[in-house]
């Protein structure tokens, strides 16, 4: 049966392999898809960084501010 879902082959260092069985053991997931949930939570950090590095930029001294009504008006 055919699947929407990328496939991606990888090769996992021992200790990686090792840590991610003991997860999926852990939450009674197949290893699979306890990888995707990690991607996910990393994923979610990595967008989190490309926010921060914005706003840090954007954070001077002087800067002029929007109310949060005008901003979404």
């Amino acid at each position: 049966m055919p699947t929407t879902k990328k496939r991606l082959n990888i090769t996992l260092p021992p200790e990686v392999g090792a840590a991610v069985k003991r997860l999926a053991e852990r939450d009674k997931l197949p290893r699979a898809s306890k990888v995707v949930e990690l991607l996910l939570a990393a994923l979610e950090i990595e967008e989190d960084r490309a926010w921060d590095a914005l706003v840090r930029k954007r954070d001077i001294r002087g800067a002029r501010f929007t109310s949060h009504k005008k901003a979404w008006a």
